[in-house]
């Protein structure tokens, strides 16, 4: 049951404007770090990781929220229209399945939208004329930053599930992004879902941001992720089948 709503998830991706927005948003953030780090490259000493802290600056403050707001939004679109929810929760199918799969699908697009931005990390150095490759703790920042993107995604996954509406649950994200900011420069951004990517990119930081506290990183990652997945499950289950 749950690969069948997988597969019908991914049926709705095919030729759909998000590829658009997967494309194309990321490269907004990596032209701007690029410039940035031109326009300061007698101040900026690190190479690689000066060039990183630029790029991951834009877009884990700023975008990576609202685009994986674009994707939880559109996979609920259909749902949201009409009586298409409840003609989909009287199917015999269960409703956990129904939330999963589209929460898994949501996971792997985010897993190729780190994967583009780290190829245009890697494009955007050389373009610049950085020397060899970039260092292999930036990768490991690609995959911090999936996990805690995996939070947000669940949250946003949620929200769209809630908020009936395409482009309210980006507006959320855009303010989570900057409250999401404040928090991470504070002693309190481990416990704010929308500072985890951040925290887990380690944006605009040279030093590691989670040096000594990636084990409550993951373990705060997980929970949220669990949380908010465990809470779209129960309001489907008791709210939406009753209409």
């Amino acid at each position: 049951m749950l690969l069948a709503c997988m597969k019908s998830e991914q049926i709705k991706l095919r030729r759909s404007f998000i590829w658009i927005a997967f494309v194309l948003i990321p490269l907004i953030p990596a032209l701007m770090g690029t410039q940035n780090y031109l326009n300061n490259i007698e101040l900026l000493k690190s190479e690689w990781l000066s060039l990183w802290t630029q790029e991951t600056l834009f877009y884990s403050n700023f975008f990576f929220a609202p685009l994986i707001a674009i994707y939880c939004s559109y996979l609920w679109r259909m749902e949201n229209q009409n009586k298409n929810r409840y003609m989909l929760l009287t199917q015999p199918v269960p409703v956990r399945n129904v939330f999963l799969g589209k929460f898994i699908t949501i996971l792997k697009i985010t897993f190729f939208t780190q994967f583009w931005v780290f190829l245009l990390f890697l494009i955007s150095g050389k373009l610049v004329d950085l020397p060899g490759l970039p260092p292999a703790q930036t990768f490991a920042y690609t995959i911090r930053g999936l996990l805690g993107g995996a939070a947000i995604a669940a949250l946003q996954l949620l929200i769209s599930m809630i908020v009936r509406s395409f482009a309210a649950p980006i507006a959320i994200a855009v303010v989570g992004s900057i409250s999401g900011l404040i928090a991470a420069n504070s002693k309190y951004g481990l416990y704010y879902p929308y500072s985890l990517m951040m925290l887990g990119m380690n944006a605009n930081k040279s030093d590691d941001m989670l040096s000594g506290n990636n084990l409550s990183f993951f373990l705060f990652c997980f929970f949220y992720l669990v949380l908010f997945c465990c809470i779209a499950i129960f309001l489907l289950k008791h709210q939406d089948v009753k209409g």
